[in-house]
């Protein structure tokens, strides 16, 4: 793409600013080091434009945007079932596996069925499960939906706090 301004602001390799003259110029500037004259942002007045080789712009870009890929990383959503009669052992395994996924970044959502005979009249015990696992992982978690009966099951969901 041709740079069709008269005026524009020169930066060298390294980033430093030349200073502002004209396309010609710059570009003359550009062929007498072997390189690319490259825009990098019209927004302003003058253009700034980089007399740097086209590949390694490229690269940087490819780099840039891999860097912002990898931190606007999507929030899984982790699930974790428990039984509403869950013995002491196991509970403490799904405790450690809620935490790993909160430390990991991902949101967890907790579910307990009360699908089998009386357990459906007893959904106290899993409401006594989430008020201790809330009170487990409260330093590094926070409640994002508050448990909650859904038919047969009660849910609730964590997410982890900012660091």
């Amino acid at each position: 793409m041709a740079i069709r301004v008269t005026q524009v602001r020169v930066l060298d390799s390294q980033g430093s600013q030349i200073g502002v003259m004209s396309t010609a110029e710059a570009l003359d500037q550009a062929r007498q080091q072997n390189k690319d004259l490259v825009l990098i942002t019209q927004q302003t007045t003058p253009p700034v434009v980089k007399i740097i080789e086209l590949s390694k712009h490229k690269y940087w870009l490819q780099q840039k945007q891999a860097e912002q890929r990898k931190s606007a990383r999507q929030q899984e959503i982790k699930g974790v079932r428990l039984t509403p009669f869950i013995d002491e052992a196991d509970l403490q395994t799904r405790l450690r596996q809620i935490k790993r996924f909160l430390e990991e970044g991902d949101k967890v959502r907790v579910e307990v069925d009360f699908r089998r005979g009386r357990q459906r009249t007893k959904k106290e015990f899993g409401f006594k499960n989430f008020e201790r696992i809330i009170e487990e992982t409260r330093e590094f978690a926070e409640v994002e939906i508050e448990p909650k009966s859904i038919g047969t099951k009660v849910m609730m969901q964590l997410r982890p706090t900012k660091k």
